[in-house]
């Protein structure tokens, strides 16, 4: 058993480890807008160590749901691994669906909650569709590292807790033709920003067209 002398010590030396540990960890923060200067959302931002092992992975879920006949959020982030449900919240049915290379699926006709997460345990885009209504589109994009985050509304992203290193930093959006990326070294609790422009265009999809309850 410590004494108390020793006991303060070592609650000393582990408050101290913990600020060490803590002010080693940095913040990525990015602004992301298009060639006009409007922010861009929903636009992916990750960080791929370079010459360091990545954090071994642990059991991961997230959540796509399909509400007013729409996949919510248009564009999810996960890690490889990740398992993912697809909620039906509205009352008639979905058929989610992908053909994409890195997870291709389907969850024929069902409402609530499906029986089963789809795992996606490769890198790669992952475009969604439902088979009953061909309007609803979104995306997974699975990446081989924890470090990641979406843009909000305002174009902003930040990926935190990114321990000291060299990094290949890395954007994508949906509706971009290339990929953002550049070297990026994170050296100390003050964290680094970055501002992206991506070339974004409106892409032509099918409009959604009024709930006809006699359809579905």
């Amino acid at each position: 058993m410590l004494s108390l002398s020793q006991a303060r010590r070592f609650t000393a030396a582990l408050a101290l480890a913990l600020v060490c540990s803590a002010s080693s960890a940095s913040t990525f923060a990015v602004h992301i807008q298009d060639a006009a200067g409007a922010p861009v959302r929903d636009a992916v931002v990750y960080l791929l160590p370079v010459g360091a092992a990545k954090p071994p992975a642990t059991p991961a879920r997230a959540v796509i749901e399909q509400q007013d006949r729409e996949f919510i959020p248009f564009v999810t982030a996960v890690r490889t691994g990740t398992a993912v449900t697809f909620p039906d919240r509205d009352q008639l049915m979905h058929h989610v669906y992908s053909f994409s290379t890195a997870r291709s699926f389907q969850i024929k006709l069902y409402e609530g909650d499906p029986p089963n997460p789809i795992v996606f345990d490769k890198p790669g885009i992952v475009a969604l569709g439902c088979n009953i209504h061909d309007w609803m589109q979104a995306y997974i994009a699975v990446v081989d590292t924890p470090y990641f985050a979406v843009s909000d509304e305002q174009g902003n992203a930040r990926v935190e807790a990114l321990p000291a290193g060299s990094y290949e930093a890395r954007a994508w959006h949906p509706h971009s033709a290339n990929e953002w990326q550049q070297a990026q070294e994170m050296s100390d609790a003050h964290g680094s920003e970055a501002r992206i422009v991506m070339n974004t265009r409106t892409p032509l999809r099918k409009l959604k067209p009024p709930l006809d309850p006699s359809k579905y």
